[in-house]
């Protein structure tokens, strides 16, 4: 079973030493003319395996609490993100991949012109691009912290899946009691449960504390689990021989999107954006993200990718305006647009397996790291979410 537990540190020296088919993946080139790639042309758009579900989907809902005890947890948030999305990504659900959303909401902030001091900060979607870029622009400030309120606000006002097979999971992270403010929590858990979404609770301190000030109780309440974590303590990463490689990977990963429409250049502007917000994180944050663009399940781009919307919609490059798209390739022909893509598909699906095959040797490396090293070490936002992620999916029929 490939999990996705533990991030990797800065990246240093290490490199892919003797692998020269790992050596010349990405960057198409070797000192060897024995090992220069075949160039193999594609005349269709070929998706990613395992096949992505049509039918099901797996929604997660991050609840954060952002007053002012609660930097440390938004740090670990920025630096769990894309550790939580490669978690996900491990599931199947009757060997296929469901679609994964994440919605982001932010309470207990007195900046927040809300009476109960909450904000849907991003609705659930596919759009990690947003997700990151709102994560990383939240601030901590003061305030009363309503767990019933912002978890009522987020069982009524996202679009949760009606699919009985998706699976919908809300968590909320803080460390005040549990059942402040006029919203009984037991009645919106109860809400939520009836739409079958469990509700996973993760306490920023003391265990005991948490269970005594209903924390526990809520995630009893709501079918999920409970955690306690020190949200001030800094995220463990390993350095492997893996990462100056898939970063790599991730340069060229970029260079396979051709944006369209009005906001097309500000939205790739983004992807470039959260790379580097991610890469200040840590190194290894870094190399998370990228893992994760490799995954079509999870990273989607269909509002302003034209391979992703070609994907999606076939005839879409037949009626794209001329003044929609990137100013190469204004004035070519329909024809010549969609041989670009294709070939554009083409690439990127050969680099995001080569970064798959990577990342499953750096967790191998890193699994053994951990083993040598011992498990002592204690819980953090996302390592507490991936446990639990993992034990309810095998609940509801998922596997990795």
């Amino acid at each position: 079973m490939t999990t996705f537990k533990i991030l990797t540190l800065t990246i240093g020296t290490a490199f892919l030493s003797s692998n020269s088919l790992a050596e010349i993946r990405c960057t198409g080139k070797s000192n060897n003319p024995a090992t220069e790639p075949i160039t193999i042309q594609s005349t269709a758009l070929t998706p990613v395996e395992p096949a992505i579900s049509k039918d099901n989907k797996i929604q997660v809902a991050l609840l954060l609490d952002t007053s002012n005890s609660m930097d440390g947890l938004i740090d670990q948030a920025k630096s769990r993100l894309w550790n939580i999305v490669n978690t996900l990504t491990t599931l199947k659900y009757d060997g296929k991949a469901p679609q994964i959303e994440i919605a982001l909401y932010e309470y207990g902030n007195d900046g927040i012109r809300d009476e109960n001091f909450i904000r849907q900060v991003t609705p659930l979607t596919q759009d990690l691009d947003l997700v990151s870029e709102k994560l990383f622009a939240l601030r901590t400030n003061g305030g009363s912290e309503y767990c019933g309120a912002v978890i009522r606000d987020a069982t009524m006002n996202l679009n949760w899946d009606k699919n009985e097979k998706s699976m919908k999971l809300i968590y909320i992270a803080g460390n005040e009691p549990f059942d402040q403010g006029k919203i009984k929590y037991k009645e919106v858990i109860s809400s939520a449960k009836a739409k079958k979404i469990y509700t996973n609770t993760i306490f920023c301190g003391d265990r005991n504390e948490g269970i005594e000030s209903f924390w526990q109780n809520g995630a009893i309440a709501g079918d999920g689990k409970y955690f306690n974590i020190d949200s001030d303590r800094k995220v463990i990463y390993i350095e492997t021989p893996y990462d100056i490689r898939i970063s790599e990977c991730n340069t060229k990963l970029n260079d396979t999107y051709i944006y369209y429409g009005s906001r097309g250049s500000e939205y790739k502007s983004k992807q470039a954006m959260q790379d580097k917000n991610a890469e200040i994180q840590s190194a290894s944050n870094a190399v998370e993200r990228t893992v994760a663009k490799s995954k079509k399940n999870a990273y989607k781009n269909d509002h302003w990718d034209l391979v992703d919307k070609a994907e999606k919609d076939v005839n879409f490059i037949t009626t794209v305006k001329e003044s929609e798209l990137p100013a190469e390739l204004k004035g070519k022909s329909k024809e010549e647009v969609k041989k670009l893509v294709i070939k554009k598909s083409a690439d990127r699906d050969k680099i995001q397996k080569e970064i798959e095959e990577l990342s499953k040797k750096r967790q191998n490396y890193i699994d053994a790291e951990m083993k040598k090293r011992g498990n002592s070490d204690s819980d953090d936002l996302g390592k507490a979410i991936e446990k639990s992620i993992l034990e309810l999916a095998k609940k509801n029929g998922y596997d990795s």
